[in-house]
């Protein structure tokens, strides 16, 4: 076991609610970049009914990134505090006004393990238009531009404007 494998404490004494990192942080991190914001704490800042609906949101979704608005009265590093004391929430990242939090699911966690065991998603099928679309381009001649293969023309004449009956 290495150095660099122990969980190292924040540098920073304001990001103490940052959870320790690890692989699973860096993930976390990463899948929680594309997230929109699903909270968002106004003027009356940390609430009843927000604690209330970030515990639902993380129960669904295991992931949340929460923003604070302008008009917050309270300081992120405090919300993110505040916040990662809840029982079992986990702070993974403090940028700027959004703070990324996390929530394991006691039954089904999507997030553990490594990138490739999370819920891929579903190959896509491709429509009977897409294959047909295929098949044509596929019967195509070599030297023929798709364009040129629909109007009955090679491809240099295509590129001319000329049909092979003008050769």
């Amino acid at each position: 076991m290495s150095l660099s494998d122990v969980p190292q404490p924040p540098l920073s004494k304001k990001k103490q609610a940052l959870m320790p990192s690890t692989p699973l942080r860096r993930e976390l991190r990463a899948y929680g970049h594309s997230l929109s914001p699903l909270v968002r704490i106004g003027k009356e800042g940390i609430s009843h009914g927000l604690v209330r609906q970030l515990t639902l949101i993380l129960f669904d979704h295991e992931l949340c990134k929460v923003k604070l608005e302008s008009e917050c009265p309270v300081d992120r590093f405090a919300v993110a505090a505040a916040l990662g004391e809840l029982p079992g929430v986990n702070i993974v990242q403090i940028l700027g006004r959004t703070i990324l939090v996390y929530k394991r699911h006691p039954q089904q966690p999507k997030y553990e393990g490594t990138r490739d065991k999370v819920e891929a998603a579903p190959k896509r099928r491709r429509s009977r238009l897409a294959k047909k679309t295929r098949r044509v381009r596929d019967k195509a001649k070599p030297g023929r531009s798709r364009t040129a293969a629909k109007a009955g023309r090679s491809h240099a004449a295509a590129r001319a404007g000329r049909s092979r009956a003008d050769d």
